[in-house]
């Protein structure tokens, strides 16, 4: 696949983003020059970067599986259900991130999606947020009238300690409902709730306190957690949230994987300056299908054998995504066997690949293989045409 070099994007792995070119295409693009880089419509694909995932400004077509709950969560199950079942985030979550490529340097001039640093950084006198008045003047409820009238969602940034983790902000601790109703009333859609200075509470126990309020804000809000991956949040986070991120952040490009894990995709980086190169990797509409794929089913790894890994997983129609993911210096072939992917070895498929958009064959059985560079991928997707 191209490689995605000046646009690192903000990731975490939800039960794994654009329809981007569908929309972006006729809105963003030939609006670039005078448009605030936060104008991307439905989506996007492309690599990671997992830093401050989320001030996230996603389209309406809203979209990830719904996780199930550990069984050893059973307590918790009741209300977990009823945020899970809210109808957000049905597919992977899309859109854009301020804080890798701008942190606190944001203004609502230059920016309609926010992460950290929006805020005064003291609460009003009965204890509400402000927006800060030097850089968001009018205010997070006109900057999210503004949002939706373009036909996206705002996403905002809060933190489950005293202070977020610029400590230039304070945390949500002991505010949560009042942060929440305050979120919901300002028309906020998605919320990054960060980790830092929560003075030691376990996280289950502050995410849960939030969890709660947001049900009972009164607005569909997508919860996103950002616990850095510390406390095993793939264990437990379903219970609480939407997504979650896994890991600290990455500076890794791994588009072909997330859209086949069905992570929700966050671009992080300046889209005004991004290369035309970027622009047609994170606009690839056939690798954000696999992503925003209406069966909602995790891809996974198949094999790894010294660094030739085969990912594959399962999409509507019967179809199937394979990635082919040399992680060794050499140029190397790589291939799969039908039985390995769920197909019968006498499954006819055709095979498309979706970095060239184009059809490798038509008439494959049994197995399929190709020539691979290091450290590259090949994308493609079996369509079975007869059993």
């Amino acid at each position: 696949m191209p490689r995605l070099k000046d646009c690192p994007l903000p990731i975490s792995i939800s039960p794994f983003l654009l329809h981007l070119l569908n929309s972006i295409s006729p809105f963003f693009i030939s609006h670039l020059p005078s448009l605030p880089l936060f104008l991307y419509s439905k989506g996007l694909t492309m690599p990671f970067l997992f830093a401050a995932l989320f001030h996230l400004l996603w389209h309406a077509h809203q979209v990830t599986a719904s996780s199930p709950v550990n069984s050893t969560h059973r307590s918790q199950q009741a209300y977990s259900h009823s945020l899970l079942a809210n109808g957000v985030a049905r597919t992977p979550p899309m859109g854009w991130n301020s804080w890798n490529h701008f942190h606190c340097d944001i203004d609502e001039k230059t920016i309609k999606s926010t992460d950290d640093c929006w805020a005064e950084g003291e609460r009003d006198n009965v204890g509400n947020l402000r927006a800060k008045a030097s850089t968001f003047p009018s205010g997070i409820k006109a900057l999210a009238d503004y949002v939706h009238s373009k036909g996206l969602k705002l996403g905002i940034y809060a933190d489950a300690g005293k202070r977020t983790c610029s400590n230039k902000m304070p945390g949500s601790l002991g505010h949560e409902y009042q942060d929440a109703k305050n979120f919901a009333e300002w028309g906020v859609d998605y919320l990054k709730y960060d980790n830092c200075y929560n003075d030691g509470s376990k996280p289950q126990t502050r995410y849960a306190a939030m969890s709660r309020a947001l049900r009972n804000a009164g607005r569909l809000i997508l919860f996103s957690l950002c616990e850095w991956g510390q406390e095993d949040p793939a264990k437990w986070a379903s219970s609480y949230g939407h997504s979650w991120r896994t890991t600290g952040d990455i500076n890794d490009t791994w588009a072909s994987i997330w859209a086949l894990m069905k992570a929700p995709l966050l671009i992080g980086c300046d889209v005004r300056s991004a290369s035309k190169e970027t622009l047609t990797i994170l606009g690839n509409k056939e690798v954000i299908d696999v992503n925003q794929d209406s069966l909602g089913v995790q891809g996974r790894k198949i094999r790894s054998n010294g660094g030739l890994e085969v990912w594959a997983g399962p999409l509507s129609g019967k179809r199937v995504v394979v990635v082919f993911w040399n992680r060794s210096q050499a140029r190397a072939i790589i291939s799969v066997k039908w039985r390995e992917i769920g197909l019968s070895p006498s499954t006819l498929v055709a095979v498309r690949d979706l970095w060239k958009h184009s059809f490798v064959s038509m008439n494959k059985r049994y197995r399929m293989g190709a020539y691979v560079a290091g450290h590259a991928c090949k994308m493609y997707i079996m369509i079975p045409v007869r059993g």
